[in-house]
């Protein structure tokens, strides 16, 4: 045997990665509803950023009805958030709320990359996580 016949080098493990979301309580028995009395099957809802409005971005949130490749798939009490994958950077370390009152009902994104919002509420500015 010769030195060039050694072994191959062990492969590192994997780095665990930390969840995009985190879902509140209200905001998953809300997701379970919609799940439930969907007019089709749903594996659960997308969430996204887009551009557009006045602070120049929002976000995004629609039913999945499937599981795309690039998904980053988070799975918290019990229910599935799909998440764009262009919009990982920005909803890192982002809680998903749900609030209803007399006027409306919504969900609400408590996310750390947030810099700024405009006055209706209806759109955000956002910064990619430091990672």
């Amino acid at each position: 045997m010769n030195d060039m016949t050694q072994a191959a080098p062990a492969k590192p493990k994997p780095r665990s990665r930390p969840q995009v979301m985190k879902l509140t309580d209200a905001a998953a028995a809300r997701i379970n509803e919609l799940t439930k009395r969907a007019d089709s099957e749903i594996v659960g809802l997308r969430v996204g950023v887009k551009n557009g409005g006045c602070a120049g971005q929002s976000y995004t949130v629609e039913y999945a009805h499937e599981i795309r490749p690039t998904d980053e798939v988070v799975e918290d009490k019990g229910v599935k958030i799909l998440v764009d994958p262009k919009a990982v950077l920005f909803l890192l370390g982002t809680e998903m709320d749900y609030k209803a009152d007399k006027m409306q009902a919504q969900f609400v994104f408590n996310n750390p990359n947030q810099i700024s919002a405009c006055g209706c509420g209806e759109s955000v500015q956002l910064k990619p996580a430091k990672v």
